[in-house]
């Protein structure tokens, strides 16, 4: 079911997203009270992203479907929560988080091979490929992900400072990268047709940013 047959219109969608950017400030709040450095740059970077697709279509003409725009905003919302100790004492808000956050990266994994798949005579992707692929680039990504956690929690043990990413053990990696996994599989399934028309409008723009660079 989509946000459009639940009867919301784009006015209460839109202060929704507001209503959780500010529970997004009201986090950064809490990690100035209490002085935690965690908290504030992850609110700080919560709050930047949810700012991302009114850039996109101020700069570049790319609109994106406030259904999408709420997706994302409530992912990094959901973490920035979680970094204010949910993490730690809710046993399934990480898993929750990691298959939100995988979705996003499927969806821009399975955007930029749509685009390429749209400018590119020589390039062309069926259906199978791009359902491994976007698990691929998923979990690739998750990966990478994971290594960022423990370089990051590393270096705050040797530095002395709090960890602006948590990593527990190498159980809890696999445990994230098969929620990953989830989310990959909840696009590759059922998602490729909603980001359908948003990738096709990704194509045009860069379309239009070629043509305007090449006279």
């Amino acid at each position: 079911m989509t946000i459009a047959q639940l009867h919301v219109s784009p006015r209460q969608q839109r202060q929704v997203g507001h209503l959780m950017q500010l529970a997004i400030v009201g986090v950064f709040v809490v990690g100035m009270i209490n002085r935690n450095v965690s908290i504030i740059v992850n609110a700080l970077i919560a709050l930047a992203i949810t700012f991302l697709p009114a850039l996109l279509e101020r700069d570049y003409r790319i609109p994106l479907n406030p259904a999408l725009t709420l997706w994302i905003t409530l992912a990094v919302l959901l973490h920035a929560i979680g970094m204010v100790g949910l993490y730690s004492t809710v046993w399934w808000w990480d898993h929750v988080t990691h298959t939100l956050s995988a979705t996003i990266v499927a969806g821009v994994g399975y955007t930029t091979a749509r685009v390429f798949d749209k400018h590119h005579d020589v390039v062309s992707f069926p259906q199978p490929f791009l359902f491994v692929y976007i698990l691929v680039f998923t979990l690739g990504f998750g990966v990478f992900w994971e290594v960022l956690e423990f370089t990051v929690h590393s270096l705050a043990d040797i530095y002395g400072f709090g960890p602006l990413l948590i990593q527990y053990s190498l159980e809890d990696t696999i445990v994230d990268l098969l929620f990953d996994l989830v989310g990959a599989t909840l696009v590759a399934i059922f998602g490729t047709r909603t980001l359908a028309d948003f990738a096709d409008t990704v194509a045009a723009a860069r379309a239009r940013v070629r043509d305007v660079s090449r006279r």
